[in-house]
């Protein structure tokens, strides 16, 4: 799988750009604030109907600008695919398939698998399980569409019960167990999937981790939840007068814990700026052979500077585990051309260069 080209017309400050990639490395280069990691976040768009940094689809417009465009030209099991999404002020944004308009966002997810390594992804330690969960529910959503379905379903009820929580009047509390058996119907569902899918997500992890740092840390990711018990229905009841307190339900599938160790601690404590680095880029590694075996095919790999704050030698680790022979399309950013002309040289692959100044982006 690989895209052939994107168009974009007022997408954050990219006013304008017609590009056509390699199908191998695509590299952009510039300074901080020019528009390279723009080009990346229209990609991730184009997979997951929303922007990597902006949950918000009015911000991504440019200043001044009415609407964006963002249109891909991929080449998908052999088929030739058109991906394009616009949106203007104060409208619903629009997403199509070969200019076949989707019922529903969530029908697109998963068809074209994208991983992106981003220095944002700090986040996923500095946050906590929220996001965490997060990410295992998209990675999961990615390659299992019913999961996807489950984990709506799931949220809904949660809704309704906490609307019940929050509601001024006297409820029969008939209705929570309604929406309360809706929670732990779905949340089941979502638990066993988890728990699958970090049973085979986690050894690939840590294998990657070793190879990068040269096995000289253990790191692990633990997974805990409230469904582990059994007792997930006797716990929402329970804890429905203290919920109507807190106005929120404090028991199901949307509480369950991840804990990122490092050498058997949090890694958000002990862990320093390289080691945090490596953590997380083994983890979307990880996932990126997770979606390859799931989908058979390769992802998209989007490295947005990621080889910051890393010494030679994981620098050097990583070029050779992307250079092997199991990964596809890559595109990468990177402020400096020295720099990037050492990775291209490591990876030696068919490359093509672009520079990009103040949102312009140019072909070398």
């Amino acid at each position: 799988m690989l895209i052939n080209s994107l168009s974009l017309l007022n997408y954050k400050n990219i006013a304008e750009a017609e590009l056509t990639f390699s199908p191998k490395i695509n590299c952009f280069i510039g300074d901080n604030g020019m528009g390279k990691t723009n080009v990346l976040d229209a990609l991730y768009f184009l997979s997951f109907c929303k922007s990597y940094s902006n949950s918000i689809d009015s911000q991504n417009i440019t200043h001044e600008a009415d609407f964006f465009m963002i249109r891909g030209n991929y080449i998908l099991n052999s088929q030739p695919e058109e991906i394009y999404c616009g949106m203007k002020r104060k409208q619903k944004k629009q997403f199509k398939r070969n200019k076949k308009e989707y019922d529903k966002l969530s029908d697109h997810i998963g068809l074209i698998p994208l991983v992106f390594i981003s220095p944002d992804d700090l986040y996923l330690i500095s946050e906590g399980s929220e996001e965490r969960r997060k990410f295992i529910d998209g990675v999961i959503s990615q390659c299992n569409h019913a999961y996807l379905q489950q984990l709506i379903s799931y949220n809904t009820a949660l809704k309704q019960r906490n609307a019940l929580l929050k509601s001024d009047q006297a409820v029969d509390f008939t209705l929570f167990e309604i929406w309360e058996e809706l929670m732990v119907k779905h949340g089941t569902f979502i638990f066993e999937e988890r728990k699958r899918f970090l049973e085979e997500f986690v050894p690939v992890f840590r294998d990657i981790y070793h190879k990068i740092s040269g096995g000289n840390e253990l790191i692990d990711l633990v997974y805990s939840s409230q469904h582990a018990s059994n007792e997930i229905v006797k716990l929402m009841a329970q804890h429905r007068e203290r919920d109507k307190i807190l106005g929120y339900s404090t028991q199901g599938i949307h509480k369950d814990e991840l804990e990122m160790l490092l050498d058997g601690f949090p890694i958000k404590r002990v862990g320093s700026q390289g080691q945090n680095k490596t953590y997380l880029v083994s983890l979307k590694f990880a996932q990126y052979f997770f979606l390859q075996r799931a989908h058979q095919l390769s992802p998209i790999l989007l490295l947005d500077d990621i080889f910051d704050k890393l010494d030679a030698n994981r620098v050097q680790k990583i070029i050779e585990i992307v250079s092997g022979k199991n990964f596809g399309q890559i595109f990468i950013t990177d402020t400096n051309r020295e720099h990037l002309d050492t990775i291209l040289a490591g990876l030696q692959s068919e490359s093509k260069i672009f520079t990009v100044v103040n949102g312009e982006i140019l072909s070398n």
